[in-house]
């Protein structure tokens, strides 16, 4: 009997825009996969995929129910369906990758996770970020406790996303679609700080919407407090009201034996780094940030994601980023857009 240990682990991608083809580009490139089916509502030659040269469903119900065999289905649709197209594949028995955010509530992620445990398949998501040299850099120095208790962590996001990004007709900018700013994007930077630093309480909020009244659904812009359940205190600002282009990630950490900042505009530089009885290391070079022409993204670190995938089926590691730290970062979000509402009330009631 051939199992998926003897042959190339064959993938499926839903959803054909820009992140939609990376991820079917860097299945083509690995020796160990095959890309054997692509899909999306817009035909094959809207999306411009026919080079791709594999079959292609407009309905997602026709390709799960074709004679196509494949292993793995990459979700890369919109933010609002990706909860709906991850157990629609679990439930045709694939495993899962699927792009950032999991889902948009914490609800629909359990459901995934309750579905892929019963179903005995794997669920990864996509947090390509976690590859870059500086954040493998950041999480050794945290797992060596080099810069001792932490005092303060600052998260500041400020990209461009204008009238070029938020065309008409596009999902993005919607609440049922895409769901806002840190999911859409920011979500790398706040599973990183994650990862790093673990779960937040004690949150506090404010939001603004500066250039995007006419776009989008929801804010542009924000302000977030809060103490990290491990001791500590953080903040996020973010905003993608800024003129032209993105110009910053960056993260500054104060530690008790030291004080580090990674920065540029995709968190990819160390810009500061004195910790007590420390050198720095010479760290390896960064990939470059996606490209999607009027636009650019986090690192093109994609490649990772599918070595990953590959590795874990093959039982020689094990998911980068599992299911359950996909939730959390949901969670937080979720529980830091709770506080939107409240901030409606308040800037309603100081105007009456």
């Amino acid at each position: 009997m051939i199992t998926i240990k003897d042959r190339a682990v064959k993938f499926a991608v839903i959803g054909s825009g820009h992140i939609g083809k990376r991820h079917a580009e860097m299945v083509r490139r690995n020796n160990e996969s095959e890309l054997v089916a692509m899909c999306d509502v817009r035909s094959a030659k809207d999306c411009k995929v026919e080079d791709f040269n594999v079959p292609f469903f407009q309905s997602v119900d026709d390709l799960f129910n074709s004679d196509l065999e494949f292993d793995v289905v990459c979700v890369c649709s919109p933010n609002g369906l990706h909860a709906v197209h991850s157990l629609k594949a679990l439930e045709a028995r694939k495993h899962v990758v699927c792009e950032k955010p999991m889902a948009l509530t914490k609800a629909d992620c359990e459901k995934i996770i309750f579905k892929s445990l019963q179903m005995s398949r794997h669920v990864f998501c996509v947090m390509q970020n976690r590859y870059s040299p500086p954040s493998q850099w950041l999480k050794e120095v945290m797992e060596k406790e080099l810069l001792g208790d932490i005092f303060m962590v600052q998260l500041q996001c400020y990209w461009n996303r204008d009238e070029r990004y938020y065309t008409a007709g596009n999902w993005k900018g919607s609440a049922n679609l895409d769901g806002g700013t840190l999911f859409t994007q920011f979500s790398h930077f706040i599973d990183i700080m994650y990862w790093l630093f673990g779960d937040i309480s004690d949150i506090q909020a404010k939001f603004d919407d500066f250039t995007h009244k006419d776009n989008t659904s929801f804010e542009d812009s924000g302000y977030v407090n809060f103490r990290f359940v491990n001791g500590g205190m953080g903040s996020i600002a973010y905003s993608t009201s800024v003129w032209d282009t993105n110009m910053e990630s960056s993260m500054t950490v104060i530690g008790a034996k030291g004080a580090i900042k990674v920065g540029g505009q995709y968190m990819n530089e160390v810009e500061y780094c004195h910790i007590k009885d420390y050198k720095m290391p010479q760290l390896p070079p960064v990939n470059p940030a996606n490209d999607y022409g009027h636009y650019k993204g986090s690192a093109a670190n994609h490649h990772f994601i599918i070595e990953n995938v590959i590795d874990t089926l093959r039982g020689r590691t094990s998911a980068t980023t599992n299911a359950l730290e996909g939730l959390k970062v949901v969670e937080i979000i979720e529980r830091i857009y709770a506080l939107r509402k409240i901030n409606k009330k308040q800037i309603i009631n100081a105007t009456l």
